[in-house]
């Protein structure tokens, strides 16, 4: 454990920050799930909503630092084929 008041400070702003990451990604993960269910029950209409809310997230953890850029990118492009496909 740290001794130093600064380390102490920046071991508790770790944590914080982690716990706020976790939870950020962990809806991302469930956005892209929400979107692949409505995909594989041929629901147009409702993969459509579910793909805005999971790009939305994408696109937040991409700008928070969560994710590459790339990353996102690429993401994005397999949701958007997989709505294109279901037309």
């Amino acid at each position: 454990m740290a001794n130093i008041k600064s380390a102490k400070k920046r071991a508790k702003t770790d944590r914080v920050r982690n716990l706020r990451n976790v939870s950020a990604m962990s809806a991302v993960r469930t956005a892209v799930k929400n979107f692949d269910a409505a995909v594989q029950a041929g629901d147009k209409e409702q993969a459509c909503a579910a793909m805005a809310v999971a790009v939305k997230k994408l696109d937040m953890a991409g700008s928070k630092g969560l994710l590459h850029k790339n990353n996102v990118a690429n993401k994005k492009s397999r949701i958007m084929k997989a709505y294109n496909k279901m037309a």
